[in-house]
């Protein structure tokens, strides 16, 4: 008899399910005509090699997802390219050198931790499912040889539940493991009785169910402890198992399932809109007219044909160059097609591009590919295409907020937090540098400088340059003498949205000092330059004589002299 903990996971296991239910179907039809691999809508649904493209004549769908899975992943996280810095909320403490260093020593060894670890294989699979489905979901795992290990979950697999904030807190997974698998993962200790039977049998690769829920605890207890009392109870079990026994319980001090969602209504739970449901009605409409326009292409080079019943035995050559010979009574006509309407194929391939023009759209493949597809003659300036990139670009700020929200920022945190951990195991110092005084008790937190990103902040940008502009021509007009503006704070402010490296902007004390010391250069030179001056005319005027035979020096001299005596 299980026990009532176990019973009451499996409860609640159901209730998660049945409010998934309603999505299923729809999960199903997304599937079925873009992405048929995707999905597991049973427990069994694993390694099938059955036919799935049926549904599938015109594929611009899924090429459309593939543009968008990929132009996602290169746009707000892309391996070849540094795209997030860590910042603080103290502007003033943000310019200070020291911290500015740390900071960007911490960035690159998430960086590093993030490339050695298997992110960028789950992460466009998980993006595509939240382009596909509305919702996207992912695990982080430690990992003892890369800190972190990631796996993305497929829709169908998994059922979630959110708390009073509306931030999903609880994952629900069913799937199925090899008694080899369990017993290597689980101990032989915790698998139950009729695993232990199989694998002692050596029926090593019969397949058991397994439940795993990740969800906050209740037996919640702050500060360093056992795994069971952590701030989530990670606990997995079979449901078939009569001794009610889990296979194992721990816990997590950070949730780490990653389940964006790419817009969601009011209180719903999953998402309830994204490209491949706004996409779905013309996806299925292309693949009935692919069909049509093939069979009228086809009624057209090879037509259904009538003729006199005395050909009913006549071979009928239909190749190109063949004859048929046959005797024409006074009331047959021959061989001839059964009707002589000509399809209007050209029309039909215009409504079919009109179709996949509106998937595109949905799948903002304009967006990502705006620069191969922008109309006009080549080549084009480069301002220009990067303006109205960004301009297309900005109608993707709802789902991105999501991704930042519900993706990016808990990754960063809990791999941070992960890395701090460890770096106090080891004594502190040998995986992350060691932070300045001045930012204890400041919260770090990370700022995007992705494309998407970037296109996001590009106005702001534009206001600094515009502005800069603006005041350097009432200075060439004479009307203003440039001091109203703060040069210096705007080569800050440009360098904190851009988030260039550290080392690219001097501090204001470096400035200060640094501007000093031109100031006593310059003052010298003018010093230098007056008392060669003074001697040159010194000397000018001990030899220029006047009328009486002395020199000018000289009179001046006599003239100093009277006016002491005076």
């Amino acid at each position: 008899m299980p026990s009532k903990e176990v019973e009451d996971l499996n409860k609640r296991f159901g209730a998660v399910i049945q409010e998934r239910s309603s999505f299923i179907e729809h999960y199903r039809e997304l599937a079925e005509f873009v992405q048929p691999r995707r999905g597991r809508f049973n427990v069994t649904d694993r390694n099938r090699g059955e036919k799935a493209h049926q549904s599938i004549i015109n594929s611009r769908a899924s090429w459309a997802l593939k543009v968008a899975r990929a132009g996602l992943l290169s746009g707000i996280m892309s391996p070849a390219t540094k795209w997030f810095a860590l910042g603080i909320d103290d502007p003033d403490l943000a310019e200070y050198k020291p911290v500015q260093e740390y900071l960007y020593e911490v960035e690159g060894v998430l960086n590093r931790v993030f490339n050695s670890s298997n992110l960028y294989n789950m992460a466009p699979v998980m993006l595509g499912e939240m382009v596909q489905f509305g919702t996207g979901c992912m695990y982080q795992e430690d990992d003892f040889d890369t800190v972190s290990r990631f796996y993305a979950h497929s829709v169908g697999s998994y059922a979630i539940a959110q708390n009073g904030e509306l931030r999903v807190d609880t994952v629900y997974r069913e799937w199925q493991m090899t008694v080899l698998q369990m017993v290597k993962r689980f101990g032989m200790k915790n698998v139950s009785a009729g695993v232990k039977a199989a694998y002692d049998s050596g029926n090593y690769d019969a397949w058991r169910t397994v439940r795993h829920c990740v969800m906050p605890n209740e037996d919640y207890k702050p500060g360093p402890g056992l795994a069971k009392n952590k701030r989530f109870a990670s606990i997995y079990w079979e449901p078939s198992d009569t001794e009610g026994k889990f296979l194992r319980k721990s816990g997590y001090d950070r949730f780490p399932y990653y389940v964006p969602r790419w817009e969601v209504t009011a209180e719903d739970i999953y998402g309830t809109d994204c490209p491949g449901m706004t996409a779905l009605g013309d996806v299925k409409g292309l693949q009935v007219g692919e069909r049509r326009l093939a069979q009228a292409i086809d009624k057209l080079v090879h037509p259904p044909l009538q003729g006199p019943a005395t050909l009913r035995n006549t071979p009928i050559n239909q190749l190109p160059g063949g004859a048929t010979l046959f005797d024409l009574d006074g009331n047959s006509q021959g061989l001839k097609p059964v009707y002589e309407i000509r399809p209007d194929v050209q029309a039909l391939g215009a409504n079919q591009k009109r179709s996949e023009d509106r998937i595109d759209r949905a799948y903002y493949v304009d967006l990502f590919l705006a620069i191969s597809n922008m109309d006009g003659v080549q080549p084009r300036n480069q301002l220009e295409l990067t303006q109205r990139n960004q301009e297309r670009l900005l109608q993707l700020g709802p789902p991105l907020t999501q991704l930042f929200g519900e993706f990016l920022n808990p990754l960063i945190d809990n791999t941070y937090i992960r890395l701090t951990e460890l770096d106090r195991l080891a004594g502190g110092g040998k995986i992350l540098p060691l932070p300045p005084k001045e930012l204890q008790g400041r919260e770090i937190r990370p700022e995007y400088i992705s494309t998407l990103a970037v296109a996001q902040r590009a106005a702001g940008l534009s206001n600094i340059e515009r502005l800069g502009t603006f005041v350097g021509g009432l200075m060439q007009a004479g009307l203003s003498d440039g001091k109203k503006f703060d040069g210096d704070q705007a080569v800050d402010v440009y360098a904190e949205q851009l988030r260039t490296p550290p080392s690219l902007v001097r501090s204001d004390e470096q400035v200060a000092a640094s501007r000093k010391q031109a100031q006593e250069a310059q003052e010298q030179a003018a010093m230098v330059e007056q008392l060669g001056a003074t001697a040159d005319a010194a000397k000018t005027a001990s030899e220029t004589r006047t009328s009486d035979g002395k020199s000018i020096l000289d009179g001046v001299s006599e003239g100093l002299a009277k006016q002491g005596a005076r």
